[in-house]
């Protein structure tokens, strides 16, 4: 569950003060001044925190400011973290070992606590918005000669690793607070992977990272082609190993530790995504057929024989029960949140 703090329900004239003081305090000792002409009693502010085993992600969402950290602050407290920050609204610019960039929504933006750095933070109208991943400075298996390179540096989330990391961190936000700590734990390590192949990405240092983290961001990569074509009826184990220039034993393999094969992942991902079709009201006027060819599915009898073999009942059935017109306990398979995140 996200831990949330909010200024909303303080007095205009106090909230910046007391915004100040919960960073400095609970964060990290950071100076925090008003851009733009704001006036204290116009500044809002909002943070929330969520645990996810060895790192933390938070979200924030801020009135125009600026946030240094000088050498004096940094020797006040340091929780020695490197950070990875998803501008999801407005835009930043950073300064950082001698590195500046402009970062706007959807770019990727990485620094370093124990280094001193000056930060400013915009948007027009609505509050800026940015969402953190915090890692202790051990978690990488990247050298941090590698990683300096990286600090006030922009990287795109719009295409490649930036474009899946991004993608989980949006999907975090909505999803992360509904999961149990066990399915934190482990969608922290998935993190840890993702952050790590996207930061050596970027520093064209991916042979540094280990054997196991290298196959696991590429399985990650793999996980997000399989749900993005799950309607193209021709995705086959083979079309996903072509399109990723592997060989489809080398695939299965990578597949053998996730305890279900190539096909059977496509295969239940799409039932899913039919399953969930049938429950929405506002698609009672499609036909199970055509929501069957929609994820994919070859023919009516295919997806019949699938979905009955998975739930116990006909497509039909489920979606008659779903709308109330059957008694009995639902017919229901449910899908993790970590399965939900990570797809």
């Amino acid at each position: 569950m996200w831990s949330v703090v909010s200024s909303g329900e303080l007095p205009g004239g106090e909230r910046f003060e007391w915004f100040a003081d919960m960073i400095s305090r609970e964060v990290m000792p950071t100076r925090l001044t008003m851009l733009g002409g704001e006036r204290p009693a116009g500044f809002t502010a909002e943070a929330a925190l969520l645990d996810l085993g060895e790192l933390q992600v938070s979200k924030v969402a801020y009135s125009p400011l600026r946030s240094q950290r000088t050498p004096a602050l940094i020797r006040r407290g340091d929780p020695e973290q490197y950070q990875l920050g998803l501008v999801t609204k407005g835009a930043m610019t950073l300064v950082q070992n001698g590195n500046s960039c402009e970062a706007e929504a959807g770019d990727l933006v990485f620094w370093d606590t124990s280094r001193p750095s000056d930060a400013r933070y915009v948007s027009d109208g609505d509050p800026g918005q940015l969402v953190i991943l915090q890692l202790p400075r051990d978690v990488l298996p990247l050298r941090a000669d590698r990683l300096d390179r990286l600090l006030a540096g922009r990287m795109s989330g719009g295409s490649g690793l930036g474009a899946i990391l991004a993608d989980f961190l949006r999907s975090l936000v909505v999803h992360g607070g509904a999961c149990t700590p066990d399915e934190l734990s482990r969608i922290g390590a998935t993190a840890i992977d993702l952050a790590a192949a996207c930061l050596a990405q970027n520093t064209d240092a991916g042979k540094q990272l280990p054997a196991e983290v290298r196959a696991r961001a590429l399985l990650r990569r793999i996980h997000v082609f399989i749900e993005y074509n799950l309607g193209d009826p021709d995705l086959t184990p083979v079309a996903v190993a072509a399109h990723h220039n592997l060989s489809v034993r080398t695939l299965h393999q990578l597949f053998r530790g996730d305890g279900e094969t190539v096909q059977a992942r496509i295969r239940r991902r799409r039932l899913e995504r039919c399953r969930a079709d049938l429950e929405r009201p506002e698609l009672l006027t499609f036909p199970v057929h055509a929501i069957a060819a929609r994820w994919g599915f070859s023919g009516p009898a295919v997806f019949s024989r699938s979905f009955r073999e998975a739930y116990g009942v006909s497509p039909t059935e489920f979606r008659a029960w779903t709308l109330g017109s059957r008694s009995g306990p639902a017919p229901s398979v449910k899908e993790s949140c970590a399965e939900r995140t990570a797809c």
